[in-house]
């Protein structure tokens, strides 16, 4: 298994080196000196300055897939301790997931959520909103009142993992709004950024390895942020990238080359900060 990782991580790394050195790896370019976009929607921004460098069809409601995780970790965090101990409720174990959680486990609230930010564990997205909201129903209405206080108009969610449903939506706008403020909190800006960590439950009897679904972090300066895919929703990323004092978030639904793409748009995010707006 290490060595899997080892050879996938190496291969991304290998991409990501040869992306940036050879010259096809300039993006394409439209008529008016912009990338050309392959995502049903898209939003890059500078967030110190709030300068909006790229966007396609960004106020457009889309579904989301997991990208929806990021508003249950900061539903969560906002509302209970990170030591707080969660069991495992058996009525939270109705999707599939690679880590297995057993009913009855009792796990820190902190790595339940690193496990859904960092892998993706539905079974630990589920077990966290049961354990919230005291219902997975309940969990979501928390969900929709914080999106109405951060002003977030064109966002309501019906599950709390991101599984493709009417009336589950979002825009590429209000996903960069949702992640800065997610962002600001320590733990969940941390958890973003994290390519493999270990978790156990409380008493130490069961150990599991997450290993981030985000390629991009190969690169040191890309510090997060979440990936996501449904049949329905497509490639999801909100990509957060720190270098040379500005802090880029892109934020792409139903990507097309989703980590060649966000690389080029992030570097052409790069070469734009240099160029003063008009």
């Amino acid at each position: 298994m290490i060595d899997l990782l080892r050879g996938k991580w190496l291969v991304v790394a290998t991409m990501a080196t040869t992306l940036t050195a050879l010259p096809h790896s300039v993006p394409a370019r439209d008529s008016a000196d912009r990338p050309i976009i392959n995502a049903s929607a898209l939003y890059l921004i500078e967030l110190q300055s709030g300068r909006v460098l790229l966007e396609k069809n960004a106020t457009r409601r889309l579904p989301l897939a997991s990208l929806t995780k990021i508003m249950t970790a900061l539903v969560a965090l906002e509302t209970a301790p990170l030591q707080e101990v969660v069991k495992i409720d058996g009525r939270a174990l109705i999707h599939r997931s690679s880590l297995h959680l057993q009913a009855g486990e009792e796990y820190l609230l902190r790595d339940l959520v690193t496990a859904m930010l960092v892998t993706s564990a539905n079974d630990a997205c589920e077990a966290v909103a049961w354990h919230i909201g005291g219902g997975a129903d309940k969990f979501v209405t928390l969900m929709n009142e914080r999106a109405r206080t951060l002003g977030l108009m064109n966002t309501h969610f019906t599950n709390a993992c991101g599984f493709d449903a009417p009336g589950h939506y979002s825009t590429a706008t209000d996903l960069a709004k949702l992640s800065q403020h997610a962002l600001d909190i320590p733990a969940i800006s941390m958890m973003v950024r994290t390519v493999v960590r270990d978790i156990s439950t409380v008493d130490g009897a069961r150990h599991l390895v997450l290993h981030s679904t985000n390629d991009l972090l190969i690169d040191p300066d890309v510090n997060g942020v979440k990936t996501g895919y449904t049949s329905k929703a497509g490639r999801c990323l909100i990509a957060s990238m720190f270098k040379d004092g500005h802090r880029l978030l892109l934020v792409g639904l139903n990507v097309t080359d989703r980590w060649e793409q966000a690389t080029r748009l992030l570097r052409y995010g790069q070469m734009a900060l240099q160029t003063p707006s008009g």
